[in-house]
């Protein structure tokens, strides 16, 4: 099964609320983007977004160049019916984030919780940390949330590379990259499991 008909068989079979990622609110990331003080201009992409709420809470809080991201027509599709008339205010793009032309130093933040840590082989995560290279600006930011290293194995019934903080620093080296913070969080699911989630924020040097 490709990875494109795996994540639309995942939101056509169930309810955003019910997988396992679903969150009520972007906290952890809305909070990171906030400390960077960025103008309301500021270009940001969310990566694998599926149908997170994020792009939603940053139209809140007056962000307006916002890119959301999905191999997943379907999962995309939600998003956009639940925004309704705000829908409009967001570029939408279905595409394999790994093979996408992105148009050269064009976000200011990139943001990604829990597409990297998907990435198992070295090949899928060296073309990862190329895209980010190509598509993030200068002194941009990227935040990216995966798994810990003592958290769960798999996520929607596929294999997923767990990490420390000092293995995501090892993935997002120097001299490309410079760390700026990095946090635990916790991550209740919709049936109760907790799940520990590593998330770091790198400017692009």
């Amino acid at each position: 099964m490709s990875t494109e008909t795996h994540w639309n068989r995942v939101y056509t079979d169930k309810a955003v609320t019910q997988v396992s990622w679903f969150q009520l609110h972007a906290s952890q990331s809305i909070q990171l983007i906030q400390s960077l003080k960025l103008e309301p201009d500021a270009a940001i992409i969310d990566i694998g977004a599926g149908a997170s709420i994020l792009a939603d809470e940053l139209l809140d809080l007056g962000y307006r160049h916002l890119t959301v991201l999905d191999i997943s027509n379907m999962a995309l599709r939600q998003s956009q019916q639940r925004l309704g008339d705000r829908a409009h205010l967001i570029h939408w793009k279905v595409a394999d984030l790994l093979s996408v032309e992105f148009e050269p130093e064009t976000y200011q933040v990139w943001h990604d919780r829990a597409v990297f840590h998907f990435l198992t082989q070295p090949q899928e995560q060296k073309s990862y940390i190329q895209q980010v290279k190509t598509a993030v600006q200068p002194l941009g930011y990227v935040i990216v949330a995966t798994f810990a290293e003592d958290g769960p194995v798999q996520c929607s019934g596929l294999e997923v590379q767990r990490y420390s903080i000092a293995q995501l620093q090892q993935q997002f080296a120097e001299p490309d990259f410079r760390l700026v913070t990095s946090v635990q969080n916790m991550h209740i699911t919709p049936n109760g499991q907790v799940q520990k989630f590593n998330y770091v924020m790198f400017q692009k040097q």
